[in-house]
């Protein structure tokens, strides 16, 4: 691995790329061309530390699966990818057309093990992949719904037909459109060639004004944590933390909510491993 080569290389082509190529809003008081590495990062799915340590030429070996996710990201030619993963001191594999479903047994431990908080595994098109038990008491039993399309959040979100039940009783359910669609804008932008990802959005333009207003604005913005309210049918208003994790080599987020111990809500969450808890189930 050539840690000084791949450096330059990395910063050239994030200078090269502009946010509108990409579907980010361009903003301002931006002090150089090109995208952030923040944005990079977001949008290959790696920490910003991981993606700044590269470009520093001071960072751990990437993985192909990382490597790939930055190639997609920088919008890299089929040469400029083979040298990226040159640089890298990597085989280069085939580019995945479409999102990651199998879930990593170290996630599915993960969740399972946080026996106090509600966790769920998704992918970048929002569908629920995994989740754990207090996730399902706390939300809804994903096992009773048919895989895809009904257990897709941005989906239910804006096509369920009853306008209560489609965000689960949040009461920051804007927040969550923004970002939900900004997770899907990134799925479309790292899959071109996905029909999923295509006729996912088509769907929703078709079935949504509100999507297709918050589509067509290129608002773009990542909320990964947020003090949040949900109203449960069973135990009413619970007042929760909010927190979104990336699995990078997998493409995935883990969504977790919590709550501080001893607290209100955290009694509710206690109650509602009593009365209502599933047992983890993975998307088949």
């Amino acid at each position: 691995m050539d840690r000084r080569a791949l450096a330059d290389f990395l910063r050239n082509k994030r200078a090269r790329i502009s946010p509108v190529d990409v579907g980010l809003p361009q903003g301002h008081r931006r002090r150089t061309p090109g995208l952030r590495r923040e944005e990079v990062a977001q949008l290959a799915y790696i920490s910003v530390d991981h993606y700044t340590r590269l470009e520093q030429a001071r960072g751990r070996h990437p993985s192909r699966r990382v490597l790939g996710g930055i190639a997609r990201a920088l919008r890299l030619t089929d040469q400029e990818r083979a040298r990226l993963f040159q640089l890298a001191g990597e085989r280069e594999e085939s580019e995945a057309a479409a999102p990651v479903r199998e879930v990593q047994p170290s996630t599915l431990n993960l969740i399972e093990r946080l026996s106090d908080t509600a966790a769920i595994v998704v992918d970048p098109t929002c569908r629920v992949l995994a989740w754990n038990p207090l996730a399902a008491a706390l939300l809804e039993d994903f096992s009773a719904l048919a895989p895809g399309q009904e257990r897709n959040l941005i989906r239910r979100y804006f096509l369920h037909p009853d306008p209560d039940l489609r965000h689960y009783g949040m009461g920051a359910s804007d927040q969550f459109a923004v970002t939900a669609v900004s997770y899907l804008r990134m799925a479309a932008t790292r899959y071109p060639d996905s029909r999923e990802v295509q006729d996912l959005v088509a769907e929703l333009v078709a079935g949504s004004e509100d999507f297709a207003r918050l589509w067509e604005s290129h608002q773009f913005r990542i909320d990964r944590h947020l003090q949040q309210s949900v109203r449960h049918p069973q135990v009413g208003a619970i007042e929760l933390d909010f927190d979104v994790l990336t699995v990078p080599d997998q493409e995935q987020q883990v969504v977790i909510f919590t709550a501080e111990p001893d607290s209100p809500a955290y009694r509710s969450l206690q109650l509602l491993k009593v009365i209502g808890t599933q047992r983890m189930t993975v998307e088949s």
